[in-house]
């Protein structure tokens, strides 16, 4: 266990990540930067019986807010980018991180938390959740993905209002524009989030890694350069033993025994 990011075992090779400063509102720190990069680059990555990752925060009011600004108060320039370059190194890491990452936010989820949950592969939220990138405000900008995936997200004109505004916005809204996937009572969007990993987890690890990698590779490519990724991923997996495992457990009625190979 570490000390800032609380690790638990839901099973069928799913991990929860809670991020656990909740007196803090689980606001990053440069600690828990450092162990995010250490978690998401090498610990986990080097598991076999990993399959997802579900991320959540402590307690009911945030996910996480963001940034601690208590931390930053009266740090130097100098101080700031290289915490800063820190920050940008933790979340490459779930950026390029091999399995599905599912979000469960409930609370607050601004500025760094916002680009945290954005992060993730898909979320599932709390209706009480409230989102934001709120960092214009305080004469800065989202810098740790938000100014490019919330336009992917939710569109480039809808993306730009709420990023230069700085405003807030409803866990309903966040569905309706389709960052959310799906909303739930408070409390209960956590069990969700851990079953849909569930879900996930039970497929073929190969073929679970090789369709996020086609599409998290291929979303900015052109179309047909997207499309030949896809066809060369799926050529490898057509090789894999776990294929001709699929095929036959199919055709015995049975539930397939993946070997990842």
């Amino acid at each position: 266990m570490t000390e800032r990011l609380r690790l638990s075992e839901a099973g069928s090779g799913v991990i929860v990540v809670t991020l656990d400063r909740p007196r803090a509102m689980n606001a990053f720190d440069t600690a828990m930067a450092e162990e995010m990069v250490v978690l998401f680059g090498a610990t986990l990555r080097r598991r076999d019986d990993i399959r997802a990752v579900v991320l959540t925060g402590a307690g009911k009011r945030a996910f996480s807010v963001g940034a601690d600004l208590k931390e930053r108060a009266g740090m130097t320039n100098d101080a700031w980018r290289k915490q800063h370059a820190l920050f940008r190194d933790a979340f490459e890491s779930l950026w390029n991180f091999p399995w599905p990452l599912v979000a469960a936010v409930r609370g607050y989820a601004l500025g760094g938390g916002c680009e945290l949950a954005l992060a993730a592969d898909f979320i599932h939220a709390a209706q009480d959740a409230v989102f934001g990138l709120p960092e214009i405000t305080l004469g800065i900008m989202p810098g740790a993905g938000g100014t490019q995936l919330l336009a992917r997200t939710i569109g480039l004109r809808r993306a730009k209002e709420l990023i230069l505004t700085g405003d807030q916005f409803s866990a309903q809204k966040a569905h309706d524009w389709g960052l959310v996937n799906a909303l739930h009572p408070p409390g209960e969007e956590l069990a969700a989030a851990i079953a849909v990993a569930q879900r996930i987890a039970a497929n073929a690890p190969l073929a679970v890694q090789g369709a996020k990698r086609a599409m998290d590779r291929g979303i900015d490519a052109p179309l047909a350069t997207g499309l030949a990724l896809e066809v060369s991923v799926h050529q490898r997996l057509s090789a894999s033993e776990d294929r001709a495992e699929g095929i036959t457990a199919f055709n015995d009625k049975r539930t397939p025994e993946w070997e990842f190979r």
